[in-house]
């Protein structure tokens, strides 16, 4: 598979390469990386002709949109495509007072939550100055879900404030041509779902939900989208890890270590791998690329020899016999679109 091909972003006019460079390691996620490795890393992704961009305010505090906007500069607009998200300012703070979390030497900045019109508008125009850039090509609204706000409750009254306002923004926005599509961008299949039923998105990333060990978009929410021609930019897509290591001790899934049940499904999907000579992390890329409504899937990299591996890793031809024996074995939905 070609990492340089492109696909349309639902009823949008945004093309993405089908491989796509995600940004929150630039924002020194879990471990410190230089401006210049992180200029390196982007430049990498451009020179190999991944185009398409995915950052966030929340990925260092603004450090990610900092440094993926001057790699890109001096580049024609045109030819890259450029995603960040809404839904959380940053406020400046003495660096002593601030926890910053997963992100190491972050910058002075803490975050707010703010789904109103009025801090959409706000989140946008800082972001644009963060980038250097006049336009965003994809606005995400970003987190509206259980895993950040803590209960269904909160989720549901914040997606509230976000449809009462920063919707109303967002398409605006769109309207106006200072963002190309907008969507949401989430690590929960029940808040794409809420999102595609009450708004007009073009697009959502999700992340973590649609890989070789999960499938549960395919009962409702792709059939939803694919409807309303909502595509799809997959994060997560090595299920925070232990697609890319395989059952390993110490292997990682959603972020903790594997369950002893997750890892004993990866080890048959690993038998299965070995037995048609595919390699797993190779299968764990392109899966989520054979639906329809998945346009791109998004790999945070944070060295140009990871873009150079994730490249070759999405390459090799897979045989239809690989997916049909996993589908045969139970590992795989039957109704799963394979590529």
């Amino acid at each position: 598979m070609q990492s340089s091909a492109t696909r349309v972003l639902g009823k949008s006019e945004v093309a993405v390469t089908v491989l796509g460079f995600g940004g929150a390691p630039l924002g020194n996620m879990y471990k410190a990386l230089s401006d210049e490795q992180a200029r390196q890393t982007v430049r990498g992704c451009y020179d190999a002709g991944i185009r398409y961009f995915d950052t966030a305010p929340l990925y260092g505090f603004g450090l990610s949109e900092h440094r993926v906007g001057e790699a890109l500069r001096g580049q024609a607009r045109d030819k890259f495509v450029l995603s960040t998200k809404v839904g959380r300012l940053l406020r400046a703070n003495d660096p002593a007072k601030l926890d910053s979390g997963q992100f190491e030497d972050s910058l002075p900045f803490e975050e707010v939550y703010d789904y109103s019109y009025d801090g959409v508008m706000r989140s946008v125009e800082d972001s644009l100055q963060r980038l250097g850039t006049y336009r965003i090509d994809v606005l995400l609204v970003h987190d509206l879900d259980v895993w950040t706000h803590g209960s269904d409750e909160a989720r549901r009254t914040r997606l509230a404030e976000f449809m009462a306002g920063g919707y109303r923004a967002m398409v605006k926005l769109r309207d106006e041509g200072t963002v190309r599509a907008i969507g949401a961008g989430l690590n929960e299949t029940a808040a794409c779902q809420d999102l595609a039923e009450a708004g007009d998105f073009d697009c959502f990333l999700l992340a973590g939900r649609y890989t070789l060990l999960e499938q549960g978009p395919l009962d409702t929410l792709f059939p939803l989208c694919e409807q309303r021609r909502i595509a799809f930019i997959i994060g997560g897509a090595y299920n925070t890890g232990i697609l890319a290591t395989g059952a390993v001790e110490g292997a990682y899934f959603q972020y903790q270590p594997a369950p002893p049940e997750i890892m004993a499904k990866v080890r048959q999907i690993e038998a299965v791998c070995a037995r048609h000579d595919v390699r797993l992390p190779s299968a764990a890329l392109q899966f989520p690329l054979g639906h329809p409504a998945v346009a791109t899937i998004a790999l945070g990299m944070r060295a140009p020899a990871e873009v150079a591996q994730n490249i070759e890793t999405i390459a090799p031809a897979i045989p239809a016999d690989f997916w049909a024996e996993l589908k045969q074995e139970g590992l795989l939905r039957a109704d799963a679109p394979t590529p």
